[in-house]
């Protein structure tokens, strides 16, 4: 009686650490824009950076119960790319893309990226994005994106894109 009583005990409580460790777990979510630009060659890389970006970090971790010092680790989840102009174009002018993130004090690292785009149409582009851990980079007050692109087709008019990147977040329970 006292072993299944035990077990039980340490079943319950086993389930209720991992409900309370869910909680401390939740997605930010950032939108900025970016232009390619009008261009006269092809197959040529060029880079395009993106304003600083406000993190907003500690308010974020606010509203969800936590704190910096709490944060165990940020992964990138997705990051999206959607053509805003021209109306009627499509990522079929791209051949390659690469996104790095770089904030203050810390080393630009890559984070996402697209090979063969010029197969894939369609306004939306999901990229494939790496496996690290970002908290420093979110932790910080902004962060900039540079955006590597290879075009393989002359463009006439500039591209204005849109980039949604989803960040997981998982914070430590109670401070443990």
């Amino acid at each position: 009686m006292k072993k299944s009583l035990a077990f039980l005990s340490i079943a319950i409580l086993f389930f209720n650490c991992d409900k309370l460790s869910e909680l401390t777990k939740f997605d930010i979510e950032y939108s900025q824009r970016a232009t390619i630009p009008a261009s006269t060659g092809i197959d040529l890389p060029f880079d395009i950076f993106t304003p600083a970006t406000e993190t907003n970090s500690e308010s974020e971790f606010e509203s969800n119960d936590t704190r910096k010092d709490l944060i165990e680790e940020i992964r990138l989840t997705a990051l999206e790319l959607v053509l805003i102009s021209p109306e009627d174009a499509d990522f079929s002018f791209l051949e390659s893309i690469t996104i790095f993130i770089s904030a203050e004090g810390l080393d630009e690292v890559q984070i996402a990226s697209a090979a063969d785009v010029s197969e894939m149409v369609g306004n939306t582009l999901l990229l494939d994005v790496s496996d690290m851990d970002l908290k420093e980079y979110i932790k910080k007050d902004s962060y900039s994106l540079r955006i590597n692109t290879v075009t393989d087709e002359v463009l006439g008019t500039d591209h204005q894109i849109e980039i949604n990147s989803t960040f997981f977040v998982d914070a430590k329970i109670l401070g443990l």
